[in-house]
């Protein structure tokens, strides 16, 4: 009986000693989830109180401050562009010819009438750059393991102030995440999926989004293709580029 006790002992010694803290699950995240640049393709389906529609896609992404999306459908949004440009959005809409700059409460208006708010597409900022992270447990989550950790801002401009996070202990990618007002209320829930490895890293193909004040069944983001590490031009990103 001691002999087991002991090899026990042991075991939970090695374990503890080997599960990483939460600074090092967030680093595994970003690693998965930022990168230099990417290009992808998505589609935005979002499931309103009465209808459903899609719209379709394209970015172009430079680290977290420069991106660059091109709408390529339905027809009513064919054509509708968005430059971010450090803390700055800019939006072209074709059939005003107009460019708009969303700031301020503007920010937080959804985007084409989805769960996503500007706030949301504006923030592209690495989980440990914004947030203080503690483990709080570990969970099943379906068929995979997560671990959970609690985030905390760290920084005045988050868009949330804390957020529960729940990542896939082996493939380290969120797998749901819950997003808090500072009052504690809870705004937005996401949940990824279909995760894939798409050039020697893990990313998910699904997420997602349901802004909890608002009805409806949430917005799905699926991702068609995905590239990183591409040559993408630097003309893309200025003002000139949304009416070309």
């Amino acid at each position: 009986m001691k002999i087991l006790f002991a090899v026990f002992a042991a075991f939970a010694g090695f374990t503890a000693f080997t599960s990483p803290d939460a600074k090092e699950i967030l680093d595994k995240v970003d690693r998965n989830m930022s990168s230099n640049n990417r290009v992808f393709e998505s589609s935005m389906i979002i499931h309103g109180r009465r209808t459903t529609r899609t719209i379709s896609s394209i970015s172009y992404s430079v680290g977290t401050k420069k991106s660059f999306t091109e709408y390529l459908s339905p027809a009513r949004e064919q054509g509708t562009k968005m430059l971010k440009l450090d803390d700055k959005l800019w939006i072209y809409s074709p059939s005003t010819d107009r460019i708009i700059q969303i700031s301020g409460h503007m920010l937080r208006q959804s985007v084409m009438g989805s769960d996503l708010s500007y706030e949301d597409m504006l923030d592209d900022r690495k989980l440990t750059e914004v947030y203080t992270s503690s483990l709080v447990g570990k969970e099943k989550l379906g068929d995979r393991d997560a671990y959970v950790l609690d985030l905390v801002a760290k920084v005045d401009d988050a868009a949330y102030f804390a957020q529960k996070i729940w990542v896939d202990a082996e493939r380290f990618i969120p797998l749901k995440q819950e997003l808090f007002a500072k009052s504690g209320q809870l705004l937005k829930r996401t949940e990824f999926s279909e995760v894939r490895q798409v050039q020697g890293r893990w990313f998910p193909m699904t997420i997602v989004y349901k802004d909890m004040l608002k009805e409806g069944s949430g917005t799905e983001f699926r991702i068609t293709s995905i590239k990183f590490d591409q040559e993408i031009p630097e003309y893309l990103f200025s003002k000139a580029s949304l009416k070309k």
